[in-house]
């Protein structure tokens, strides 16, 4: 009789055994599942506009290849559209590069003011390439020359900018906040500094090169395209 209760109570540890496997297995499983989730690509707006494979804005069809990260509400994107916006420009309109726009969202920036604008402009942005991908760089260019401050613009305001530039209905891609995971996948995609580690905006490559900002347009894009 003690052998047999022996037996079965091995026989209950061993399935005792068996199912907590089991479980860490489902765990475990869930566990990838969960991070595969989180890592898969945000949905892209279906638009001549949006590169697929990256997420970014495209202007122009240059061979040059130009790609800028920025938050609207950035002092220092501001900056940056001032002084570098202009050559930009005409690389585009002489069709030397293509212009690679991401829009992205620092939330660290709104904290101190209590504002959500650069998640609801970076969504704008990409309201406006879906809507019409001719608009979105008229956009950009007119939404930067406000150089957005305080609680920044309105969604009203926003989408008044966005007809202005073309695209005239993109009130409820506003209001929806349709493309916000779209922004927060290139918020965490923006390109670390070599020197620093750190990643902020705004953040310039040039054919792929990230580039240190000397604040000279001639040196950090032109010359560098070849």
């Amino acid at each position: 009789m003690m052998a047999q209760a022996r037996q079965g109570r091995n026989w209950f540890a061993i399935w005792i055994s068996v199912a907590v496997v089991v479980v860490l297995v489902g765990v475990g499983v869930l566990v990838v599942w969960m991070n595969n989730l989180a890592n898969a690509p945000a949905p892209r707006p279906e638009s001549s506009g949006i590169n697929e494979e990256t997420g970014a804005v495209v202007v122009g069809t240059g061979a040059g290849q130009v790609d800028v990260f920025f938050d609207f509400y950035c002092p220092h994107c501001q900056e940056f559209e001032d002084y570098y916006g202009p050559t930009i420009a005409d690389l585009i309109e002489s069709d030397d590069i293509t212009l690679n726009l991401h829009p992205v969202a620092l939330q660290n920036l709104n904290a101190a003011s209590g504002t959500d604008f650069s998640e609801r402009s970076a969504n704008a942005m990409y309201c406006v390439a879906e809507a019409e991908p001719e608009a979105a760089f008229p956009f950009f260019q007119s939404l930067f020359a406000l150089h957005p401050s305080g609680s920044g613009q309105t969604d009203a305001e926003l989408a008044s900018l966005a007809s202005e530039a073309g695209a005239p209905d993109i009130s409820a891609c506003l209001e929806d906040r349709t493309w916000e995971k779209l922004v927060a996948e290139q918020t965490r995609e923006i390109p670390a500094n070599p020197e620093t580690g750190g990643a902020g905006t705004p953040t310039l490559l040039v054919n792929g090169e990230y580039v240190l900002l000397t604040g000279d347009p001639q040196a950090d894009i032109v010359d560098r395209l070849g």
